[in-house]
C-alpha cells in the first residue's frame, strides 16, 4: 500500500499545528519562571529552541500544503499567521479541515507522471 505525499503533507500538518500549540504553552509557562517569578530560565532555554523548530516546521508544511492543495492566498496567510499568536494553529487546523483545506481529495488532482519509453 503506498502512501500518497500529499497524505503524509496533510498529517505532517495537522501533527505541527498541535505540537507547535504545545511548545507555545512550555514556552510561555518558561516565561512566566523567568520574567514573573524570577526564579529559572531552563524553561526558556528548553522550549524556546522546539518552539523555534516547530514554528519553522509548521511554516514549511504550510507552504507545502499551500503549493499541493492550491489554496487560496488568504487560506495560506492565515495559516502562517496563526503561528503568530499562541494556540491559533490549533483553530487554523479545525476551521481548515471543516472547510476541505486538509482533504487529501479536497485540491485538483496532480498532472499524471509520464512514463519513460524503452525503445
Amino acid at each position: 500500500m503506498t502512501v500518497h505525499p500529499r497524505t503524509t503533507v496533510i498529517r505532517a500538518f495537522r501533527i505541527l499545528a498541535v505540537a507547535e500549540a504545545c511548545s507555545w504553552a512550555a514556552l510561555l509557562a518558561g516565561m512566566y519562571f523567568k520574567w514573573i517569578a524570577g526564579t529559572t530560565e531552563i524553561g526558556v532555554q528548553l522550549a524556546g529552541p522546539v518552539h523555534g523548530a516547530l514554528f519553522i516546521g509548521y511554516g514549511v508544511a504550510a507552504l507545502m500544503l499551500w503549493r499541493v492543495q492550491r489554496w487560496p492566498f488568504l487560506v495560506a496567510v492565515l495559516a502562517g499567521g496563526s503561528a503568530v499568536f499562541p494556540f491559533a494553529t490549533l483553530l487554523f487546523e479545525r476551521w481548515a479541515g471543516r472547510r476541505g483545506y486538509l482533504s487529501a481529495a479536497g485540491a485538483a488532482e496532480p498532472a499524471p507522471v509520464l512514463e519513460s519509453s524503452r525503445a
